[in-house]
């Protein structure tokens, strides 16, 4: 058994989840955006939670009518918490009081329904460091938000190459960009600018 763990995050073009003062999908929300969000939650899949975000989805779905709300209700649904603590207040969640890249990493192993997790910035940061994170799906709005952003996932984390899978624009607009995120160990041999004499030195003066 082998199951795939895919990383959604939604950020503007400067790679921010959130920004103050600014509405929900930055106020770019179209109906392919929407659309899109559907067929996402409508596969057999559990849903990955860091505490924070778990609880700003489980007042989200009371507050706000979205489509695709439903299927979220109705997925399985895992959080990592030390402090919450059953019951949850949402159907279908499970709350893990333990650290969150042993226990991907053993799910991953033992069972072969993929995960998901949407947001929950530290738990997605530590998952990707530690590579058990197979997708990152990005939907990039179009929107600078500047010193008005929050909870940029890739800021100041892992580095990686990324191998693109899927591109597309929705609502010809926002991007939706899927990766396979590789590990960054070392420059590859014979990449980069190339000399015009090879005895030349390489640096500026």
């Amino acid at each position: 058994m082998s199951a795939t763990f895919t990383v959604d995050f939604f950020c503007s073009l400067d790679g921010y989840g959130s920004a103050q003062g600014w509405p929900g999908y930055w106020g770019k929300e179209g109906p392919e955006v929407i659309e899109d969000r559907v067929r996402t939650f409508a596969q057999d899949q559990v849903l990955v939670f860091g505490a924070t975000t778990f609880r700003q989805f489980r007042k989200f779905v009371t507050m706000f009518d979205e489509p695709y709300y439903e299927s979220i209700k109705q997925l399985p649904k895992l959080v990592f918490s030390s402090t919450l603590e059953a019951p949850l207040g949402w159907d279908n969640s499970t709350v893990l009081d333990e650290d969150a890249v042993t226990a991907i990493e053993r799910l991953k192993r033992t069972t072969d329904v993929p995960m998901r997790s949407h947001g929950s910035i530290s738990l997605n940061r530590a998952l990707l460091a530690a590579g058990l994170v197979d997708r990152l799906e990005i939907l990039m709005f179009p929107a600078v938000t500047g010193r008005a952003g929050e909870a940029a996932l890739l800021h100041g984390g892992a580095e990686f190459d990324l191998e693109l899978v899927e591109s597309t624009v929705l609502d010809g607009r926002t991007h939706k960009l899927v990766y396979i995120p590789h590990p960054h160990t070392a420059v590859p041999a014979g990449v980069g600018p190339k000399p015009r004499n090879a005895d030349a030195p390489t640096t500026l003066s």
